[in-house]
């Protein structure tokens, strides 16, 4: 049995993941960590990491940015592997994500979901054939109560595009500001806020008389929790390092 700290038990993921570790039988959630809400848990929910004094054998954050340092204190003090799925983050924080990977196990993805790890893997290869001639524009689209723009997933996506192409590209997230022509070296962002919408990613390559389109719509949150589950299970006995979905699916296939 795997023991998981829920962080962000409140949240609507929270309850989405709580449900998912209810449904499998290779895991239970010993506590949550929020700081907001209520809840009808039949676990303890602290405010804080501090407050916690057992160990478990992995964390599944879905949270806020401002939990990060309390859970990273949490997890290298006792060693306790992480899957970070909380979106953005600075770039400092970032950076301490990747310092913690020196001491534990971090898994840590904008998104739990298959299908748009599949997505990046295409947009990828179509770059390869495409990307240097065609002009590449990322379209994001989530519920409104989502607060960071653009979309952790479609900065996955763009850092994707951006490892197949001969140059740096430009990522432009605010357009209606520039009074020019398009570079050619640009990655446009588009952030849609509107409704129920769980997460919709559209990556445009636009050429000359032709468009490619790569499209994932994701329609209910149960699969990125069943994402987040299977990553802590997937990363309990791992050796410190940086993980995340093309590994933990590469490991799987072979």
């Amino acid at each position: 049995m795997t023991d998981i700290i829920l962080c962000g038990c409140n949240g609507k993921m929270g309850h989405v993941v709580a449900q998912a570790v209810e449904n499998n039988e290779k895991c239970s959630i010993i506590c949550g960590v929020d700081a907001f809400g209520t809840n009808n848990y039949v676990f303890p929910t602290y405010s804080d990491f501090s407050q916690i004094d057992k160990k478990a054998d992995v964390i599944i954050d879905f949270s806020n940015p401002a939990t990060l340092d309390g859970l990273l204190n949490y997890a290298i003090k006792y060693k306790v592997p992480a899957v970070i799925c909380t979106t953005g983050y600075s770039e400092e924080q970032v950076e301490k994500i990747n310092n913690a990977a020196n001491t534990i196990p971090v898994f840590y993805s904008g998104n739990m979901s298959l299908g748009v790890n599949l997505l990046i893997e295409l947009a990828k290869q179509a770059t390869k054939v495409l990307g240097n001639d065609f002009d590449i524009e990322i379209i994001e689209k989530h519920h409104n109560l989502k607060v960071d723009a653009p979309s952790g997933t479609a900065l996955m996506i763009a850092d994707g595009i951006s490892s197949q192409l001969n140059n740096e590209p430009q990522y432009v997230y605010d357009r209606h500001s520039y009074r020019k022509k398009r570079s050619k070296n640009e990655i446009g962002f588009h952030a849609v806020r509107g409704g129920t919408i769980v997460g919709e990613h559209d990556v445009i390559f636009a050429g000359h008389d032709e468009v490619v389109t790569i499209s994932h719509q994701a329609q209910s949150k149960e699969l990125f929790a069943t994402g987040a589950v299977n990553a802590a299970l997937y990363l309990k006995d791992k050796d410190a390092g940086m993980y995340n979905m093309s590994m933990m699916l590469s490991e799987k296939l072979n």
